[in-house]
């Protein structure tokens, strides 16, 4: 496989906003993931993320969070 520039960004873009999301910075992680969706439409880590910053722009997970996502359903 060849790794282009384009995938460069997207992927630095993605780590960008783990990272953030990770922080509980969800709103500004959201935009790095829309950041990266410019690039690369069909990114699907980062349409998955932005749907979960989503969730949690909505309803912030407790103080004590982990870090790991519950899924309301099946």
């Amino acid at each position: 496989m060849i790794v282009t520039e384009k995938m460069h960004q997207v992927v630095a873009l993605y780590n960008q906003g783990l990272a953030l999301y990770k922080e509980r910075k969800f709103t500004e992680a959201k935009a790095t993931f829309q950041k990266a969706l410019q690039i690369e439409p069909e990114d699907g880590p980062s349409q998955l993320y932005i749907e979960r910053c989503d969730d949690y722009i909505a309803e912030p997970p407790p103080e004590d969070w982990d870090g790991v996502y519950n899924m309301k359903t099946k």
